[in-house]
């Protein structure tokens, strides 16, 4: 198969919100084209994408990221084996260890915990218990369980979000997955200045005649029209999963929580979740392409057009720039949008519903992918 990347490229307008605080709580920000632009940071909303995954794949094909890994592991293992139930935690200790990874005595906690967050999938822990459990019957544990090959075991059957984001272990690099996701900061296409809201709360059971508040306090927020990008290497993923199907079914499903998904700061003081206003969906052979350069200058709403119709026409004219300049023209393209105000990018692929574009990205996938194999 022939090199495939999608380029995914959203504007999104959000009201008063809080969607990513840094440790002061305030909105986080960047500073773009000399100016301050509201940002959303790219682990933001990985996990909104992540934890959307679960609207559309079935919980086998999921990881989970914890330190508590021997607690999930023994719990598996008792799963599997109740009769192994008193020995689970310490099979499972012996079991982490023999894969290379580092665990730590329990001081508050009531099993051993790793020193950084593990990536692992519900098969990879349904494995590794398969050999703890073996292990068990053996004279020398450690041997068997290396016998075994466990690390093995810990370095197959990835889950699709582990396939898309990767995985970093600190203690044995050779278990390492490059991610086939790249997530870009979302950036406002326009400047934004931080406010306030300053708000009281009263006492329900304040009988007295006393004046004044139970609380008082104040919340940060901002409001903005963001610019949001990912880009998806089908053939790294190929390589993760190692299946056609599953790839297309990876694709599909981060397209569509991608699109769909929201980081949830704050969510229940702004009720802020929204739907963006277009998906431009590009699939190249080439490289990925990064389309931020349309608002390096400000978008400036005026009496005549707000600042989604002023972003959509400068997002437009940069990836036709690019096409010009650089000869980068998709294999494929498609765009999902609401309202007059992105009309324009109709220029840039087929008008589609999200339910389209996801199938027909799907299948366009699904063809290179087999191809490949």
């Amino acid at each position: 198969m022939s090199r495939t990347m999608i380029d995914i490229h959203v504007l999104q307008t959000v009201p008063p919100s809080n969607l990513n605080r840094d440790d002061t709580g305030s909105p986080k920000t960047a500073v773009y084209g000399g100016v301050r632009r509201s940002r959303v940071s790219s682990q933001a909303w990985k996990r909104a994408t992540r934890v959307d995954f679960e609207s559309h794949l079935d919980s086998s094909e999921l990881g989970t990221r914890t330190k508590r890994v021997v607690e999930w592991l023994a719990e598996e293992i008792t799963a599997q084996a109740p009769e192994l139930e008193s020995r689970a935690t310490e099979l499972a200790t012996e079991t982490i260890k023999a894969v290379g990874i580092e665990v730590k005595a329990p001081e508050k906690e009531t099993s051993p915990q790793s020193g950084y967050l593990l990536f692992l999938s519900r098969r990879q822990i349904q494995n590794l218990a398969g050999a703890a459990i073996e292990a068990a019957e053996a004279d020398d544990v450690n041997k068997a369980l290396k016998e075994a090959k466990v690390k093995d075991l810990a370095d197959r059957e990835h889950s699709v979000d582990i396939a898309l984001f990767g995985r970093m272990v600190a203690d044995q690099a050779d278990i390492n997955v490059d991610a086939a996701a790249q997530v870009a900061h979302a950036i406002s296409v326009h400047p934004v200045e931080t406010e306030f809201d300053y708000y009281t709360a009263v006492d329900d059971r304040n009988q007295d005649h006393e004046t004044g508040a139970g609380m008082i306090g104040t919340v940060e927020f901002n409001s903005s029209t963001l610019y949001r990008y990912a880009t998806l290497d089908v053939n790294r993923l190929a390589d993760n999963l190692g299946d056609a199907t599953a790839v297309r079914r990876a694709v599909e499903a981060f397209l569509e929580s991608f699109v769909r998904s929201m980081p949830s700061g704050k969510q229940n003081t702004f009720a802020n979740r929204t739907l963006p206003e277009a998906v431009v969906v590009l699939a190249r052979e080439s490289q990925p392409i990064n389309l931020v350069g349309a608002f390096e200058n400000p978008v400036w709403e005026s009496v005549h057009s707000g600042r989604v119709k002023r972003a959509a026409d400068a997002l437009l004219e940069e990836a036709q720039e690019i096409e010009r300049a650089y000869g980068e023209q998709p294999i494929d393209s498609w765009v999902t949008r609401v309202g007059e105000d992105t009309a324009s990018l109709d220029e840039l692929g087929s008008n589609v519903s999200l339910n389209e574009m996801v199938t027909q990205l799907g299948e366009l996938v699904g063809t290179r992918a087999e191809e490949r194999s």
